[in-house]
């Protein structure tokens, strides 16, 4: 069959790598993709921020399976006008989505459904998250209600910061639209976890465990990222917990949707916070992880396109997962300036020699094709992925890829994996 995937950055090059090792994929297509994912996909133009346009390149293509890679577009209903033109695709429905493109209704969600989650405050103006605000100890979780691309979470030191954060987040100011809502939450300790698990709305498979790094800084320091890095092992959760994870957040999310008249079906993934409390969620997202696919994807056994039709079809139960032992871990190469401001542009040199590291996969994230030339194209420029038998060993043949690759003001964390490793930054 023919698919199509929606998105252009590390984690549709990862789904991309993934599809195509299926045997019944006779052909992917990426819109709108970019330099790497062009080398084993035809990319087509089109504006993710545009349903029509999407719409109608799906009708042309007519894929046998679309699958939605971005939030944007499942936020905008993409979901639900392919599906009514009867077209398959993967991923939840605009109001099911609201889990991610909402952060107020996800909290309001989980408190009326007893899933663990922190304290928290939604406010719809700076007046009313000012009296709010009286309620929370530094430091101070303050979140954008809406879609941030991984930017609209700030940690704040003190009550005056997180009241200076909402209004910039009110007046526009911070993340250049105005917020309707902001939400205020306790801030949680403890170590954090990306819990990702396939759903055809009734049933649920967890997929490998992974860890993000979204901090810009080594040493977890600095502004929020898109993630600079992620690894995933055997270890991150024992069999155990996996299983309460299960029973008491993923599980009763997807039972609550569809008892709320909106059920979930596609990838469910929680973030979560391992407090002394217990497992915790910071955040839904209703969509694969970047990176955490790139590093997931490298340790599936299993034909991914059989989990994806599955969850489709509503046989979910009917699949199974297999994946590799060991480890995983995906380091991102990012230009200069990320999360700010960055130029693009630059010639990228040394991805052949870096792709012959044993147990290497490069995935871009944005890059562009000038000519012959491989050239950069966004903040997040390279996910450079490897496995072993140990995340030791992944994270050594990541680095040492890493090092071949040139291009000007790269930048890159040199600490992914060092809360696992007991190293210090």
């Amino acid at each position: 069959m023919k698919v199509l995937i929606l998105g252009s950055g590390g984690r549709e090059h990862a789904l991309a790598w993934a599809v195509k090792r299926s045997e019944r994929v006779t052909e992917v297509v990426c819109a709108p993709g970019n330099g790497g994912i062009a080398q084993i996909a035809r990319c087509v133009a089109v504006d993710l921020k545009d349903l029509d346009a999407m719409v109608r390149l799906a009708e042309a293509e007519q894929p046998g399976l679309t699958i939605v890679g971005p939030e944007l577009p499942l936020s905008l209903g993409i979901v639900d006008a392919l599906r009514e033109r009867g077209l398959r695709v993967f991923g939840p429905t605009r109001d099911a989505a609201r889990l991610e493109s909402s952060k107020g209704f996800a909290k309001q969600f989980m408190k009326r459904n007893q899933i663990p989650t922190g304290n928290y405050a939604v406010c719809t103006s700076s007046a009313e998250f000012e009296k709010a605000i009286e309620f929370f100890h530094p430091p101070i979780v303050v979140k954008a209600d809406g879609l941030a691309a991984g930017k609209g979470v700030i940690i704040c030191a003190s009550r005056n910061t997180a009241i200076e954060a909402a209004h910039g987040l009110f007046s526009g100011a911070l993340l250049g639209a105005a917020e309707q809502q902001v939400v205020i939450e306790e801030f949680l300790e403890g170590e954090e976890i990306s819990f990702l698990c396939l759903t055809d709305g009734k049933h649920v498979a967890p997929l490998a465990p992974a860890q993000d790094h979204k901090r810009i800084g080594e040493g977890d320091t600095g502004p929020n990222t898109g993630g600079m890095g992620v690894y995933s092992t055997d270890a991150m959760l024992d069999p155990g917990m996996t299983e309460w994870v299960l029973r008491h957040i993923a599980e009763p999310t997807v039972r609550a949707m569809a008892e709320e008249g909106t059920p979930f079906t596609g990838v469910l993934y929680c973030g979560l916070m391992m407090t002394a409390r217990g497992p915790e969620v910071l955040e839904y997202n209703a969509r694969f992880g970047d990176p955490e696919t790139q590093a997931i994807l490298l340790r599936l056994e299993s034909d991914l396109m059989d989990a994806l039709e599955a969850c489709v079809d509503g046989r979910l139960a009917e699949t199974e997962l297999r994946w590799s032992h060991g480890a995983s871990a995906c380091v991102v190469a990012s230009s200069s300036g990320y999360p700010g401001s960055y130029k693009t542009g630059f010639p990228i040199s040394g991805l052949g020699a870096a792709a012959h590291v044993p147990g290497v996969e490069i995935f871009h994230s944005g890059t562009a094709r000038l000519g012959s030339q491989l050239v950069t194209a966004g903040g997040r420029v390279l996910g450079v992925t490897a496995t072993g038998d140990s995340l030791d060993e992944a994270l050594a043949r990541a680095y040492e890829a890493l090092v071949k690759i040139q291009f000007e003001g790269i930048y890159y964390r040199r600490d992914i994996g060092h809360r696992a490793l007991g190293r210090k930054p």
